[in-house]
């Protein structure tokens, strides 16, 4: 082989190489990308089943049960649908009912199986997508508001 051959071998391998390498990883980062879905996507079947995935929504009142040891079961709700989740685990300190939550896990036989809870940490904070679910069509957030707990009184004159 000449040595003008050699170099294309080589020039051809290392394209070949390189896309291997990019073909491989963008293969493994799709396997790890995680969705987020609302209560919504998962009871209308746009969320896949048994793929691991982040769903979020407000726990509903009065849902909230506890079972054997560490396994609790609540739902979980958006402005139009509701889904059961199960988890089993310590929930974080801000997890309480009405509160707004992002679960990760995969939905099974039509209910949510969490592997982890994130409650938010701020009131005023809330991920955006969680915030767009939370709106009605005509822009409007379903979300409770919060009670107040102190009446205002009006200045005497």
């Amino acid at each position: 082989m000449t040595r003008r051959q050699n170099r294309m071998l080589a020039v051809g391998s290392l394209i070949a190489g390189l896309a291997l390498a990019a073909w491989l990883g963008f293969t493994a980062m799709s396997k790890n990308l995680m969705y987020f879905y609302t209560p919504t996507d998962v009871v209308s079947g746009k969320a896949p089943a048994h793929a691991k995935m982040r769903l979020g929504g407000l726990v509903e009142r009065g849902s909230v049960s506890r079972g054997e040891g560490l396994l609790v079961s609540f739902t979980l709700a958006d402005c139009a649908q509701k889904v059961g989740v199960k988890y089993e685990g310590i929930l974080p300190d801000l997890f309480r009912e009405g509160q707004g939550i992002v679960a990760t896990g995969h939905v099974e036989d039509g209910k949510f199986v969490a592997s982890e809870v994130l409650a938010k940490h701020d009131e005023n904070y809330m991920p955006p997508e969680l915030a767009d679910s939370l709106k009605t069509e005509g822009g409007h957030s379903c979300m409770p508001f919060k009670p107040v707990e102190k009446p205002v009184t009006a200045l005497a004159s």
